[in-house]
């Protein structure tokens, strides 16, 4: 545990955080949002680029990632403020498993630090910590601080924090596919029972819509293995921004743009029209 005696993962947090406080503008601003059209109800977002932010400050790979945790902080509490129901972050795929064994572990050290920091304040603040991946793949003192922080705040209603750690869309489907045939095997199902929606319900999002909103950072055009089943109708908002610098300002960008768009979900925009048209008053 070297690193994490050497740097302060969790870095100091802002006085205002989770006070509910903010600036008037953004107050403005927020109110806006709420009263120009319907909030994305799930937003999911690929935290990439703190190598390459860290990279052009002259930083460590692991000073990026740190300085990530401040962007994590904001977008929580503006999606709080905003009452968005449901935000996924996507923070460590199974994939990162083949990345250097020292930022690994110095990514481990800083999910320890950091949610065992904020836990409370999640709690405090009516927040439910959520977590999708293969669990059993992390360390043991990670495992047990996530439970904890999710035991703690199992019951609170205000927003669903979801983490997606050693998680991949294709982990997901394949879990959900052995699953079915489990129960296939054992007659609480019949094959003719599976069909998308049943399918859905065995996913690890089970409980939650599907993303709304599905944001990138850092201008990669891909979508890396997250959520693969889920994002299949979610609009997806690409940013040059490294996640380092993506704040506030920029998550209203992209929500202006999401209620900027019009979603057929396979309809035409005729079928649509007449869908929300009034019905004439004789």
């Amino acid at each position: 545990m070297a690193l994490i005696e050497v740097m302060d993962f969790a870095s100091t947090p802002k006085p205002d955080w989770f006070a509910g406080k903010g600036d008037a503008e953004d107050k403005e601003i927020q109110a806006e949002l709420k009263a120009t059209c319907q909030l994305p109800r799930h937003i999911a977002i690929i935290m990439d680029g703190n190598g390459r932010w860290a990279r052009l400050k002259g930083k460590t790979r692991i000073e990026g990632h740190v300085a990530g945790v401040e962007s994590v902080r904001d977008i929580v509490e503006s999606c709080t403020q905003l009452g968005i129901d449901y935000l996924t972050l996507f923070t460590f795929s199974t994939e990162n498993w083949k990345r250097p064994e020292k930022e690994v572990s110095a990514l481990m050290q800083l999910l320890v630090k950091v949610i065992g920091r904020e836990s409370r304040k999640l709690h405090d603040n009516n927040i439910c910590l959520n977590v999708i991946g293969e669990m059993d793949l992390l360390p043991e003192k990670v495992r047990t601080v996530l439970k904890k922080a999710i035991e703690l705040t199992k019951n609170n209603s205000k927003l669903v924090l979801n983490i997606a750690l050693s998680y991949s869309g294709q982990w997901d489907i394949a879990q959900a596919c052995k699953a079915i045939a489990f129960d296939v095997e054992a007659g609480r199902i019949t094959p003719e029972s599976v069909n998308e929606q049943l399918l859905a319900s065995y996913l690890s999002t089970a409980s939650m819509p599907d993303p709304d909103l599905l944001i990138r950072t850092s201008g990669e055009f891909r979508i890396s293995n997250f959520m693969l089943w889920q994002s299949a109708y979610s609009e997806i908002y690409v940013t040059n921004t490294y996640w380092p610098d993506f704040h506030r300002p920029q998550l209203y960008d992209a929500i202006r743009e999401f209620q900027s768009r019009e979603r057929r979900f396979g309809q035409t925009s005729e079928q649509l029209e007449k869908k929300h048209r009034p019905a004439n008053k004789l």
